[in-house]
């Protein structure tokens, strides 16, 4: 450029050609003095390749034998597929590979064809790259967990028994979705629902365990394991047990109200002892309500000292508040917003009957407005047969403790709707002696999905799907005064049919195949 600039005579540089060897066509120079096409005719690099492989596929539960004796689970032109193909190739370090891909097939022809793209190096260092496509062919053969399965489905080797010794389901509820959104029971065989509890059965020991060792991180619980000998082979001296692992929950269910016992008051910084359990995961959560304090009792903590509720959320009574005065500001205790206030409260049964009023203090200072409704325990009625209670000599219990704000009368306006959002479920076998509860139990899931609803913390761990058979023109059918708590759409989840999806896609891959070949 600096030459042409100043005026001078540029020789313009040309690339040379040459004739090639064979077909004498020009071409640009090589070490093999051939054009492409002779030189693929003279020499084919996937020589001694594989082009057709078998590989054994479990159809019960998707997997692939990896030889000798590993099985691995992989769905249809994933990269885990793709992988397993490649591998199962011998010679292939012959040569090198560049790119490797699916070529849609149908999916019941027990054939999958994955296009291989290699490069060699051939006459006097010149560089060939070709493709070329392998033929894998399925042969079926269930593996030996879904052909013990299959032979008899009762035969499990390892039983996960979940128990809570509480009169609700709500907690296994919420543990139910939380299993879901991690796959924790995938490796289960058959989920069996009893009374108090759940019965996982599983094929193997260590999935049990790691059962176990997933709903431990989740919330407090204790557990044993105990094992039966089914049979014994003396001249190999194989064992073969069955082994049973009994899981309990720990009692304490958010909402409810606790009276801690002397020991533990005094290891938390004489907390309370009047407490309310504001969340439950590995830990608990303890706020006392009329200092706003707060702690957390890890499961040794708790196992180490066990008490149960004074009053459970089955005996919370609605109240309805006539005054608030707010005492302190707005304070933010472990995630939660709080602020202390005194307020006149009557309860919503006693209207018409007497005049009876309660001046209480509340931790829900910034939620009441005079007029609103909320759910509490009424300790001036209730009966307190709680040895703990007794062991607190000078401790003088409040008329009432507030738990949560009521929305029940602005929701019977929306009673009968469906909702936008909706939850999976597992697929359990329900015990005999359980069916005659269904109408407790729905009620139940009911009050959980309110739950959901007014706690977004609640929703963060688990996942909410849309509700296909909710229709968008029902939205402008709310009032606009109501300040029901809902689900925003943006938490929701698109409730995908994967089997039609990747139909589709595969429908999709296999025209943009045809058209490239």
């Amino acid at each position: 450029m600096a030459a042409e600039e100043a005026g001078m005579f540029v020789v313009a540089q040309t690339i040379g050609t040459v004739l090639c060897c064979k077909c004498g066509i020009p071409m640009a120079p090589n070490a093999a003095n051939m054009c492409i096409k002779c030189l693929r005719s003279e020499i084919d690099i996937t020589e001694g390749l594989q082009k057709n492989v078998i590989i054994i596929h479990c159809p019960e539960c998707d997997s692939y034998l990896q030889p000798p004796r590993t099985w691995l689970k992989a769905q249809l032109e994933s990269k885990e597929l793709l992988t397993f193909c490649v591998k199962r190739l011998k010679n292939l370090n012959k040569v090198r590979l560049i790119h490797a891909e699916f070529i849609w097939t149908e999916p019941h022809s027990k054939r999958i064809k994955v296009k291989l793209k290699v490069q060699k190096e051939v006459l006097n260092g010149a560089i060939l790259e070709q493709s070329y496509v392998v033929e894998y062919v399925q042969h079926e053969q269930m593996c030996e967990s879904c052909s013990r399965v299959q032979a008899n489905p009762d035969q499990w080797v390892a039983a996960v028994q979940l128990r809570q010794h509480v009169p609700h389901r709500r907690t296994f509820f919420y543990l139910e979705q939380l299993i879901l959104k991690h796959g924790a029971a995938a490796a289960a065989i058959k989920i069996k629902q009893m009374d108090q509890g759940i019965d996982f059965f599983f094929s193997s020991r260590s999935h049990g365990l790691k059962f176990v060792d997933f709903i431990g991180k989740v919330t407090p619980v204790k557990s044993r394991s105990d094992k039966q000998l089914v049979s014994h082979d003396s001249k190999s001296n194989n064992y073969n047990y069955k082994h049973t692992f009994s899981v309990e929950i720990c009692p304490i269910c958010r909402e409810d109200l606790i009276c801690l016992p002397p020991r533990v008051v005094a290891s938390l910084g004489n907390l309370g002892p009047l407490v309310i359990c504001t969340k439950v995961s590995n830990s608990i959560a303890l706020l006392d309500p009329l200092t706003l304090r707060l702690a957390f009792l890890d499961a040794d903590q708790y196992w180490r000292t066990s008490f149960k509720s004074l009053l459970t959320s089955r005996q919370l009574v609605e109240f309805i508040v006539l005054d608030v005065e707010i005492l302190s500001s707005e304070v933010n205790v472990g995630g939660f917003k709080y602020a202390l206030a005194d307020a006149q409260v009557a309860r919503v049964s006693d209207f018409g009957k007497n005049d009876t009023i309660f001046n209480i203090r509340t931790h829900l200072g910034h939620l009441l407005n005079p007029g609103d409704y909320a759910l509490g325990y009424d300790l001036y009625r209730a009966n307190n047969n709680n040895s703990e209670l007794e062991k607190h000599k000078n401790l003088v219990l409040p008329d009432v403790i507030l738990i949560k704000k009521s929305y029940e009368e602005k929701r019977q306006k929306k009673r009968g709707k469906p909702r936008a959002w909706k939850l999976k479920s597992l697929d359990m076998e329900v015990d005999d002696k359980n069916r005659g509860d269904q109408e407790k139990m729905n009620s139940e899931y009911e009050q959980f999905l309110k739950d959901l609803e007014e706690n977004p913390e609640m929703r963060f761990n688990i996942s909410l799907y849309r509700n296909k058979e909710y229709q968008p023109s029902e939205m402008t059918s709310v009032t606009d005064g109501d300040d029901i708590p809902s689900v925003p759409l943006e938490e929701l989840l698109a409730d995908l049919d994967l089997s039609k999806a990747e139909d589709e896609d595969e429908d999709d891959d296999g025209d943009d195949d045809e058209m490239r070949e």
